[in-house]
């Protein structure tokens, strides 16, 4: 199936990612990893939750953690343009036979709930409680430096089928992987905010969330983090890399939270505002695509994934095989 033409113009204005909120098992023990070791800082927390936000970032928070009986993902966050918008929005999800809801959060004001096609729990809104900047609060700034909330990657187990609906709301492919022999899109990333991607794809049982991800200021904030993670007890926390992607030219390093959860810290893509910016294919076999260097991922990260909550994974369409390291 080819990259489906982008739609410029539609239904509702997606302007970027927002947050996302994990079901974690021990909240003191994920405290520790986002806030303590990362760096993130905490906006708000209870007996129950806690929620966090970057250093750049003006909202209340990227990141709730929720206690929780099992490690899971509740729901993936967008904040759209205007009010007008999430009614739009909801038209939209209603005419595609999509269940929607409006509901309450903390910090934020009207919240369309819904998903997408393949199960992936999803939220909307317009407004998020403002917070005074601290980007320039060097004081604050420690573990990775993480400056905002990136880019979500899922596990789909159809990702033309992802692909073709989230292409139908506006976001555009930058890059994408096709599979030779059948054609079929292999992953795919797309993109509302202007960088490589706010939404990516990856073949596999889904629907998982891979990974969440955060833009760090430089190459060398993550060799630091490696050097704190190496001498504070999350040296078998690091999965994979550092290194650079072929896909998106990023300098990237695959960690996991206590739970399992993956996060990508990231920084170093580029601008893809244009509406006319034409989609980089990959070959799948190509070794370059995974990392630029040539250096093959491990098994665990085609592999390991962080289930939504009641949300059941089909194994994919898809049978290909990418390079994984031995």
């Amino acid at each position: 199936m080819p990259v489906p033409n982008p739609v410029l113009y539609p239904a509702f204005n997606v302007i970027r990612l927002s947050h996302v909120e994990l079901g974690v098992r021990n909240l003191a023990a994920s405290r520790a990893f986002y806030a303590d070791t990362l760096g993130l800082q905490v906006t708000h927390e209870d007996s129950v939750a806690i929620y966090l936000r970057a250093l750049e970032e003006r909202g209340h928070h990227c990141v709730i953690l929720r206690k929780s009986e099992a490690a899971t993902v509740n729901v993936l966050g967008f904040k759209v343009f205007a009010e007008a918008d999430l009614d739009a929005a909801h038209t939209f999800f209603t005419a595609q036979g999509l269940p929607v809801a409006w509901v309450e959060r903390p910090f934020m004001g009207r919240v369309l709930r819904t998903r997408d096609p393949q199960g992936i729990p999803l939220e909307f809104y317009a407004k998020m409680d403002r917070l005074a900047p601290i980007h320039q609060k060097y004081a604050l700034y420690h573990g990775v430096k993480p400056l905002r909330i990136d880019h979500f990657n899922c596990f789909s187990p159809d990702v033309d089928a992802s692909v073709a609906f989230y292409n139908s709301f506006g976001f555009r492919v930058t890059e994408y992987t096709e599979d030779e022999d059948s054609k079929k899109l292999w992953a795919a990333w797309m993109h509302r905010k202007g960088g490589v991607h706010d939404m990516a794809f990856t073949s596999g049982k889904g629907p998982r969330l891979h990974h969440l991800a955060f833009w760090v200021p430089t190459p060398l904030n993550i060799i630091d983090l490696l050097d704190l993670m190496a001498t504070t007890g999350y040296v078998t926390n690091i999965e994979r890399g550092p290194g650079r992607h072929g896909i998106s030219n990023a300098f990237f390093l695959y960690i996991l939270d206590p739970d399992g959860h993956r996060t990508e810290i990231y920084c170093s893509d580029y601008q893809t505002v244009d509406p006319d910016l034409e989609p980089i294919k990959w070959d799948l076999k190509d070794p370059q695509r995974q990392t630029l260097w040539g250096a093959a991922a491990p098994k665990s990260w085609f592999e390991q994934g962080s289930v939504f909550a009641g949300v059941a994974s089909n194994d994919p369409v898809l049978k290909a095989q990418p390079i994984v390291a031995p």
